[in-house]
Order: C-alpha cells, then sequence, then structure tokens
C-alpha cells in the first residue's frame, strides 16, 4: 500500500486483473451523516468498479449530502460513467442512518446498483447497461470533493467516513479484500485534507485533517 495524493478523492482503490469484469463492492456501512455545517457544500461517498487505471468506464452508486441555507439532504444516486448521474426515489435517510452500497457487473456492459438504508429497511436497486464496457482493473471505494460547473464544489469537515466490508469479487467467484490497496488522500492549495487508512481486510477510513 502506497500513498498519493488527487485534488477531489480520498479513496482506496484495488488493482484487478483486466479481464475480471465481474465485481462485488460493498461496504456495508457509511459513518453516521453530517447533520451539521455552517455554509453550503455537498459531498459524495460511494464505491465504484473502475475509474483509476481504466477511466474509460466506472460503474458506481453511493450517498451524497448537501448542505444549503443550512437544510441538510441526502440523495442516493447510480452512473455508469461517461453517462450522468441519476438519483433514486423511494428511499430517504437523516443524520445516524447506516447504509450499504454496492455495484455488482454481470458482463462488461451491464450490471446493477444497489442502496440499502439498514437502519430504516428501505432498499433501492437498478439494473444497468452501457455500450461503455468496463475494463474490471479496480475496486474503489470514495470520498468526493467533485466538480460542478467547472470548478470543485465547497470542500468542509465530514467528520468521519467508514466503509465496513469492504470487498470485491471476482469472475472466477473469489473474493479480494483491500490488503495492498493503494491509498489517495485529497490535497487542494498545497494542503492535504484527508487521512485514510485501512483496518483488518475489509474496512477503509476517511478521515477530514
Amino acid at each position: 500500500m502506497f500513498a498519493d495524493f488527487e485534488n477531489s478523492n480520498a479513496n482506496f482503490y484495488c488493482f484487478k486483473p483486466p479481464e475480471i469484469i465481474k465485481q462485488d463492492i460493498k461496504t456495508r456501512e457509511i459513518s453516521r451523516l453530517p447533520n451539521q455545517a455552517n455554509a453550503d457544500f455537498e459531498i459524495l461517498q460511494w464505491v465504484g468498479i473502475d475509474g483509476d487505471t481504466y477511466t474509460n468506464s466506472i460503474l458506481q452508486t453511493g450517498v451524497d449530502f448537501t448542505v444549503q441555507n443550512g437544510r441538510v439532504t441526502y440523495d442516493a444516486w447510480y452512473e455508469w460513467y461517461p453517462d450522468y448521474a441519476y438519483d433514486f426515489t423511494g428511499i430517504s435517510f437523516k443524520s445516524g442512518d447506516t447504509v450499504s452500497v454496492s455495484v455488482k457487473s454481470s458482463s462488461s456492459t451491464a450490471g446493477t446498483a444497489v442502496v440499502e438504508n439498514l437502519t430504516t429497511g428501505q432498499k433501492v436497486s437498478k439494473a444497468i447497461t452501457s455500450s461503455a464496457k468496463l475494463g474490471g482493473q479496480n475496486a474503489e471505494w470514495i470520498v468526493e470533493d467533485f466538480e460542478q460547473n467547472g470548478a470543485l464544489v465547497p470542500f468542509t469537515n465530514f467528520g468521519t467516513v467508514v466503509f465496513t466490508g469492504a470487498t470485491a469479487g471476482t469472475s472466477s467467484g473469489g473474493s479480494v479484500g483491500i490488503a495492498g490497496a493503494t491509498l489517495i488522500d485529497i490535497k487542494q492549495n498545497g494542503k492535504v485534507l484527508t487521512s485514510s487508512s485501512t483496518s483488518g481486510t475489509s474496512q477503509v477510513t476517511v478521515k477530514h485533517t
């Protein structure tokens, strides 16, 4: 495992052989969702297949939280990049909920995204197809400060995000944990804003510094 920096993503990713295109990436838990803020901001928390060494496509799903005018809202979404992200309906969140998010590819052009609020029992899923083929090279667990209208959205102290049960499944039926994964933290304007770490074989923690 080694450290690197990006200006928008704090993440871990595992290298997978290119011929492996079927993966399960599942986090049983996202840390308690933030409930306080003094400014408008938005942060994404997600898992995905590909995106680091293979950038042609990404199958991803997760939860974002937005604070605007002092009001906190949460949305679950899915995306098969380069297509846009789409919001799920029929699921809601509040501060303190535990959330499970997972993506699974059945082929290089078909897959499923699932988000479940384990606190309330609400669950949504979406079968997705795309002409943008997955490479099956990376499994990713991400906290993201994303771009909007060509600029990064305001980044804030989100506390701590914990991904548990962080594993990737292979086309042969095996399972790969986070051992040997690459660690990337967010660095903006010369300042490192996150501190990422692992615990055991399946827990990823991202802390705001």
